[in-house]
């Protein structure tokens, strides 16, 4: 698929985004609840429970038992979403889009959300061509962060 029809297909399935960092909405909840210790160590998608909270960088992360809280408040940035917790396909064509907690990928101990769309697998695009996708990202994220 052509990566300007991707572009405005994503554009059409996105939700409007103001200039934020990370994908948050006033709650501060970052992966809307789920926990990145569940993503990036055992590679499943659990929803975090509020008893478990730690806050890291101003936001807020669930886990699922204290185990989790003290693993992630010893290293955070090793579960932290890349580029703030925003679609990573998103980023690669230069534009933020909220995600679904159960698109994801935990690649060399990083973690990648994406967003799902009935149009639009924003996972399997990124997974279609992995190594460019990841360049343009990463080459985007530092002009699109504050944005």
């Amino acid at each position: 698929m052509n990566k300007l029809v991707v572009l405005n297909i994503l554009l059409v399935a996105s939700l409007s985004v103001s200039a934020q960092t990370y994908n948050t909405d006033a709650t501060k909840i970052a992966l809307g609840g789920y926990s990145p210790v569940s993503y990036v160590d055992l590679d499943l998608a659990q929803r975090g429970r509020k008893e478990f909270k730690s806050e890291y960088d101003g936001l807020k992360y669930y886990f699922t038992s204290a185990e989790q809280k003290a693993t992630f408040d010893k290293s955070p940035k090793k579960y932290l979403p890349q580029f703030g917790g925003w679609c990573a396909t998103g980023v690669a064509v230069g534009a933020k889009f909220r995600t679904d907690p159960n698109k994801f990928l935990v690649d060399n101990g990083k973690l990648y959300v994406f967003l799902n769309d009935l149009e639009v697998d924003a996972k399997e695009l990124w997974m279609a061509d992995q190594k460019g996708m990841k360049q343009n990202a990463e080459k985007n994220w530092s002009s699109l962060k504050d944005k």
